[in-house]
């Protein structure tokens, strides 16, 4: 049996990583400047993340959800103390796709309606029900009808009131900030209005925090940036540092029912060693205050580079839009400076690293785009 081909690779194979590095076969090192599309919270392989699967796997392994898990208790207890979020709940499944469909299956329960209005260059995973919410036309094509959805330009309140007037959209989804839409980032003013209008029309506000949570933007949420509260967030990606996890941070204007939602590997032992372990290397280290520090540091630096159309996004967040195509640039990081980052499109770079990344390894990278800028 083959693999089913439909990602790019590119030949490098690693075997070990550090913090910020990965080694190859070969033992070439390079700097690793997109974590796996941001799972890469504290770093790879920190020693106590490692030592808590470690032991976790030693003592319980991997049972799910059907007996009491006091480990699912500890992770949302410190969850809510450091996002700030102590009031709501949390719901645990596995992936930012799943956490999605669960949170527009709340949004429909809660409100009994089915309209959903998303925004241009989102991407909110790829289930039914969140592919339907998707602005990508790559993946949407053969779902369109799963969800009745509305796709909004970024930013455009007014367009966004017009559409809660009608009475039946249950929810609104943002990102906050936009992943595979290149870094564009929602005005506060914005976020600020949706959430007055939604609690206005009765509609639920969702933010969708899967890549620019848990610490990323220089705050635990991108949208804490901006005076709202949503209704509801979702989570994943750098919540379990690599482990496949994700939630949706619950509003207590939502009532729980049993049979309401389900997962089979949510919330699962080893899932929750790992995100608490995210959560206790976060604090310690003070990883969102490096993200803030060391992301303000690159944004800065990087807007003086004239083949830099813009520079886009918040902390460890970054997408840079050139002039030309980027494929070039971006292979010539790889294979001659030997520093991973991420793509959008055609012509923007994303850079998504640890939230570990020190500035002088930050400094690398802007020597290597100089010279590979020429």
């Amino acid at each position: 049996m083959e693999l089913f081909d439909v990602y790019p690779l590119f030949d490098v194979e690693p075997v070990a990583a550090k913090g910020c590095t990965i080694t190859d076969k070969n033992g070439v090192e390079y700097l690793d400047l997109y974590g796996g599309h941001a799972v890469i919270s504290v770093g790879h392989s920190h020693p106590y993340y490692v030592q808590m699967l470690s032991e976790q796997l030693k003592k319980m392994g991997f049972y799910s959800n059907s007996v009491q898990n006091p480990l699912q208790r500890e992770l949302a207890h410190k969850l809510g103390a450091l996002s700030g979020y102590e009031d709501y709940s949390l719901f645990l499944c596995n992936s930012g796709a799943e956490a999605n469909e669960n949170a527009l299956k709340l949004a429909s329960f809660h409100t009994e309606r089915a309209r959903i209005v998303s925004f241009e260059k989102s991407f909110h995973g790829r289930t039914s029900a969140a592919v339907a919410v998707t602005d990508n036309p790559a993946i949407i094509a053969p779902l369109n009808d799963t969800v009745d959805r509305i796709i909004l330009p970024l930013n455009d309140i007014e367009a966004l009131e017009n559409e809660l007037m009608e009475g039946d959209v249950a929810a609104v989804i943002v990102e906050g900030i936009q992943g595979i839409g290149g870094c564009r980032v929602p005005e506060s003013s914005f976020l600020e209005e949706a959430g007055k209008l939604c609690h206005r029309y009765g509609t639920v506000l969702i933010l969708d925090e899967i890549q620019s949570g848990y610490g990323r933007s220089g705050k635990f949420f991108a949208h804490q940036y901006a005076n709202v509260k949503p209704d509801l967030i979702t989570i994943a990606k750098g919540m379990g540092n690599g482990f496949p996890v994700g939630g949706v941070l619950i509003s207590p204007e939502f009532e729980a029912r049993k049979g309401m939602l389900g997962t089979t590997f949510g919330g699962n032992y080893l899932a929750c060693a790992a995100s608490i372990a995210v959560l206790d290397i976060m604090q310690s280290e003070q990883l969102i205050e490096n993200a803030e520090v060391v992301g303000n540091y690159l944004m800065a630096s990087l807007a003086g580079f004239d083949k830099i159309r813009e520079v886009r996004g918040r902390g460890l967040m970054i997408g840079l839009e050139f002039d030309e195509p980027i494929a070039e640039i971006r292979k010539k990081l790889l294979f001659e400076e030997k520093i991973f980052t991420g793509v959008t499109g055609t012509h923007t770079i994303r850079l998504l690293p640890p939230l570990t990344v020190t500035r002088e390894q930050a400094e690398r990278f802007l020597s290597s785009l100089k010279r590979v800028l020429g």
